[in-house]
């Protein structure tokens, strides 16, 4: 039984070997195929700028009024149980590693702004903010899950590809629905729905199977 479970654990890392190997490759396919996109100082000019009750921009600043009430039940939820728990990849992979990523992903955060302001080149920003539509489809695939109601977290990555097609398209949107709502509008309200998918995941889901990192990572009597 421990020789079953070593060697799970074995194939485990290689998945994550192949999954960090096959992620650096497309960094570097798209670093070489795409050309510079550098930093604008302009102004952001929107579609939608139009103003109510003397607040510039009315609709793109109370669209991010969600971001606060999704922020609120998040908080909550958090205090109710292990943060790191949340974690796709703590749940996907263990504890440990879905920690070890968080603190990766807090280092790319400084690294491709710092590139971004070095190098004049917003290439890397725009990549990282592309990591979640596809490394958690990804990992879907390449990992059972812990618990259920897991398929709220490919809701959550299409959502959130989504959003970026409508920040993308903001004028060619609030054009085609006769100048209602932007696109970038609509891309907060999108993003601010994903919190509430994992909200309703946290609410409902149980627990499925015990992961095999966890039982190695759990100290032994």
């Amino acid at each position: 039984m421990v020789w079953v479970v070593n060697k799970q654990v074995q194939i485990g890392k290689g998945k994550r070997c192949h999954l960090w190997l096959g992620a650096l490759l497309c960094w570097l396919c798209f670093m070489v195929v795409t050309p510079k996109i550098t930093l604008s100082h302009k102004p952001l000019q929107f579609a939608d700028m139009r103003n109510f009750l003397g607040v510039p921009n009315t609709l793109n600043v109370i669209t991010n009024f969600p971001f606060l009430l999704v922020g609120v039940v998040g908080f909550v939820l958090s205090l109710q149980g292990c943060f790191f728990n949340i974690s796709f990849m703590a749940e996907r992979v263990g504890q440990r590693a879905g920690l070890s990523c968080l603190f990766g992903l807090l280092f790319a955060v400084l690294f491709s702004t710092a590139y971004a302001r070095t190098f004049n080149d917003l290439r890397l920003c725009m990549m990282f903010q592309l990591i979640p539509c596809v490394a958690i489809p990804a990992m879907t695939f390449l990992y059972p899950p812990k618990y259920t109601h897991s398929r709220y977290w490919l809701w959550a990555a299409g959502v959130c590809l989504l959003a970026k097609f409508e920040d993308a398209l903001d004028k060619k949107i609030y054009n085609a629905n006769r100048y209602f709502i932007s696109g970038h509008s609509l891309e907060h309200l999108c993003s601010a729905a994903i919190p509430v998918l994992f909200a309703i995941m946290l609410i409902h889901r149980t627990i499925r199977c015990q992961r095999l990192g966890d039982l190695k990572e759990r100290p032994r009597p």
